[in-house]
């Protein structure tokens, strides 16, 4: 392991022996706010300095295996030759586990998600590409278990939909579906096709992260215009005859968000107004990305919406994420939510990246 990094585990031990030291102090444990927040240090530096012991401890009986290598006796050179073996193996096991613990964390991976997808080139079949991908990740949910609300419909004028907003809550959301984000391409033969011709339509992707109550959004309401009108499309008659439909444009930015999926008024504008805080932290997180462009550097593409990400060919039956290069060749069963080898395939290049970026500038 490189000097740099055991320096910086050596660091880690250190503060965790001083935090243990901490706990036990009464004026630590009696400020109930301060001893919340060292204990949760205490607990994310507990892997890691778990693991830097054992590849300590790994290490010296490598060394004296390897002394051991020298011995007269032949039995015990032989015992030694496969204990050595068996050592280096581990120790390579120990480096590469501190290595991910050593890299940072998401702080969003294990948050809900408003999950949007959006008609683009591509017309009527546009549309019902998009009504295939929210089925798409439909199925993704129940396979995960995760629950999905409809926020924001706007359907296609033949079938499908032109816009689509969806909450999707559950275990490790964000951390399974950041990487969708961005312009899926379909190519197949229309419906509509009388001469077999295969078309290319798109769609775009958003996902953003909800947030939690700590990182709260303030919308000034002089900034705020709230228009109410009458639902259209999904949520049956009762819908149609009320204002219920909230549309919410927060003028500084320009972005707009609506809700009209509830019966409630106030329930929409709830609903709204939280899917417009998630935009507005989202583009101050894209700011902070593009000013910090070495971070950019370690993402499987940046995410953003222009950038096309992934193609469904039909009539090849194969599905190819273009930022890992990857091919699945599954179509039905990907479109039906079997996304797991994708999903993962993608978190492992972005965890490899990581980890070159973290040897990179610790060299």
């Amino acid at each position: 392991m490189i000097e740099s990094i055991l320096s910086k585990l050596s660091e880690i031990s250190r503060r965790y022996r001083e935090i243990e030291d901490l706990l036990s102090q009464p004026d630590v444990t009696s400020d109930q706010d301060n001893y919340i927040r060292i204990s949760k240090e205490y607990s994310d530096l507990a892997p890691v300095v778990i693991c830097y012991r054992g590849y300590l401890e790994a290490q010296e009986s490598l060394e004296e295996a390897m002394i051991l290598l020298k011995d007269e006796d032949i039995d015990m050179r032989e015992m030694a030759e496969g204990e050595v073996v068996e050592l280096k193996k581990r120790t390579l096991e120990l480096e590469g586990e501190i290595k991910k613990l050593l890299l940072p964390k998401d702080p969003d991976d294990s948050k809900d998600v408003f999950l949007e997808v959006r008609a683009g080139a591509g017309g009527d079949e546009a549309a019902l590409f998009a009504g295939d991908l929210f089925r798409m990740y439909s199925r993704l949910a129940e396979r995960n278990k995760w629950k999905m609300e409809v926020i924001n419909i706007r359907e296609g004028d033949h079938g499908g939909y032109k816009e689509l907003v969806t909450r999707i809550e559950g275990t490790d959301v964000y951390k399974q579906l950041k990487f969708e984000a961005g312009v899926h391409r379909v190519q197949r033969v229309p419906t509509t096709e009388s001469q077999g011709r295969i078309h290319t339509s798109a769609c775009s992707v958003a996902v953003l992260a909800e947030m939690d109550a700590l990182e709260e959004v303030v919308i000034d309401k002089n900034d705020l215009r709230i228009d109410t009108f009458r639902a259209s499309g999904a949520g049956g008659q009762h819908v149609n005859k009320t204002d219920s439909a909230v549309r919410l444009t927060h003028v500084p930015s320009g972005i707009v968000v609506e809700c009209q999926d509830g019966r409630s008024q106030h329930k929409n504008k709830e609903k709204a107004m939280s899917l417009l805080k998630a935009k507005l932290l989202n583009s101050e997180k894209e700011k902070k990305d593009a000013e910090q462009a070495e971070s950019r550097k370690i993402m499987v593409g940046s995410g953003d919406r222009s950038e096309k990400i992934r193609t469904y060919n039909f009539p090849q039956n194969r599905i190819t994420d273009h930022r890992i290069e990857m091919s699945v060749h599954n179509l039905a069963g990907f479109l039906d939510g079997d996304m797991e080898v994708m999903i993962s395939s993608l978190l492992e290049e972005n965890q490899a990246r990581a980890l070159a970026n973290l040897e990179k500038n610790t060299t």
